[in-house]
């Protein structure tokens, strides 16, 4: 079916610098926070990334008591007899926060996570951290959203998975009424684990920036496929920001590792964007100083 939006392609796409690649760590640490640590190490020394991100939950406020006394939907990922005990388990509380964001000071690596609910915002908040998130499935929250767009002085990052085009308009009427568009991230995201190309849908990046790339801070894919060759296109499309889920292993317990890079796939994002970076220009003459010697000895001429 033919797509309702007019699509044009941006014309400030030439000279970009590369995109600022993010590694979401999420609970891929399995509540472990030297795993976090070294993920964080791993992250900024082998794969050179611009931030790490986690995610903050208060359970017990989040799930409704059914939910949260209720097992995991699939017993070999959890870590807790009930779903809420699996989500307290892997959750880390304010003081650990606090330690990984001094952690990625010393690193000189950006630190953000995602907030869930109120009382992980106020925590987070107290940080003041460079850039907040607010992840697709809690985009709807209008306390939370006014509250970080009140409350809160840095970026608001948010995904746009799962939200009709309604929800997506009262999230911009509340940050137009803040005046906080300018600090303003809008990803680009398809809300499954992992997701095949085929629902990707690329194109919502161009559309968010032709509708909006003058008017916020940035745009970002939240990227949930298990490979690397769409976020090339991607930036080239206008993302600014990449964020890929990360783990150590693949293979770990966990509901987020089979739709993660490992640290070689990871490191590989960043190198692919920094050549499409460097390669997404026009020439600078017809003949190119590379060019000279071949057309010189492969150049038909009468």
């Amino acid at each position: 079916m033919k797509s309702s939006y007019s699509l044009t392609y941006p014309q400030n796409l030439s000279y970009r610098t590369p995109p600022k690649i993010i590694a979401e760590i999420g609970c891929n640490h399995k509540g472990d926070i030297e795993i976090a640590k070294q993920m964080i190490t791993i992250a900024k020394e082998f794969c050179d990334v611009d931030y790490v991100k986690f995610q903050k939950r208060n359970p017990s406020e989040l799930l409704s008591k059914a939910q949260y006394d209720a097992p995991h939907p699939v017993e070999d990922n959890a870590y807790g007899a009930t779903y809420g005990a699996h989500r307290e388990f892997l959750e880390f509380d304010l003081e650990q926060h606090k330690e990984i964001f001094e952690f990625c000071n010393n690193l000189n690596i950006g630190y953000s996570t995602s907030v869930w609910d109120m009382t992980s915002a106020h925590e987070i908040v107290s940080l003041q951290p460079e850039m907040i998130k607010v992840g697709s499935a809690t985009n709807t929250h209008l306390e939370l959203l006014n509250y970080l767009c009140s409350s809160y002085e840095g970026e608001i990052h948010v995904s746009l998975g799962m939200t009709t085009d309604s929800e997506e308009k009262t999230l911009i009427d509340i940050f137009t009424k803040h005046n906080r568009m300018k600090d303003l991230v809008l990803y680009h995201c398809t809300s499954g684990y992992p997701v095949p190309a085929e629902d990707i849908c690329l194109l919502g990046i161009l559309r968010l920036a032709n509708h909006y790339g003058d008017q916020i801070k940035g745009i970002g894919f939240s990227a949930h496929y298990t490979g690397i060759g769409l976020d090339g296109p991607a930036f080239v499309l206008g993302a600014d920001y990449i964020e890929r889920h990360f783990t150590l292993d693949r293979s770990w317990k966990g509901t987020d590792h089979a739709a993660s890079l490992e640290p070689d796939g990871l490191r590989r994002v960043r190198k692919d964007t920094i050549s499409v970076s460097q390669a997404l220009k026009y020439k600078t003459e017809a003949i190119m100083e590379i060019e000279e010697s071949n057309r010189t000895k492969l150049k038909y001429t009468d």
